[in-house]
């Protein structure tokens, strides 16, 4: 099976309030792709990065990652994510830096360019529904993710 060129990685936890809005995300997006674009992205939802979503990158001109932020403003904000070691490396949950450092030791090459879009949370209560704000946040992160899975969203970072 071919891999598609694009990668959309959402991750968290629908029962931790504002944790959800990862996923969250990625079910607004699903909604929203036409055809077209289905055929050009893969959407992955984790609880967690984790090491083997190294596997996942490869063969991918670009890749999003989405999870809920604290210090994100609404509705969200936009990171260039470069390799590096940290001590989720040790870990079976890695920080988006260490994926791509694992990625980087398994395959020895640069991965793709990767952008990380912190969407705006606030609170993360087991239990507790997702915030009015972190919810109403979510629309224009739709909207941007669906310009940059066409290439020409605002503010797209290249690592």
């Amino acid at each position: 099976m071919a891999v598609k060129p694009l990668l959309i990685v959402a991750w968290g936890n629908r029962s931790r309030g504002d944790d959800a809005v990862g996923p969250l995300f990625l079910d607004a997006l699903r909604r929203a792709l036409d055809p077209e674009a289905l055929a050009r992205v893969d959407l992955l939802e984790e609880h967690q990065l984790h090491p083997e979503l190294a596997l996942d990158l490869v063969g991918r001109e670009r890749v999003l990652l989405a999870d809920a932020d604290p210090e994100a403003p609404a509705p969200y904000a936009l990171h260039a994510v470069q390799p590096g070691r940290d001590a989720s490396l040790s870990s079976h949950a890695l920080s988006p830096a260490a994926l791509l450092a694992v990625y980087r030791e398994l395959h020895g090459q640069k991965p793709p360019p990767v952008t990380l879009l912190g969407l705006h949370a606030q609170s993360f209560g087991l239990g507790r529904p997702v915030s009015a704000a972190a919810e109403a946040a979510l629309p224009a992160a739709v909207l941007w993710a669906l310009a940059w899975i066409d290439g020409d969203a605002p503010g797209t970072l290249n690592a």
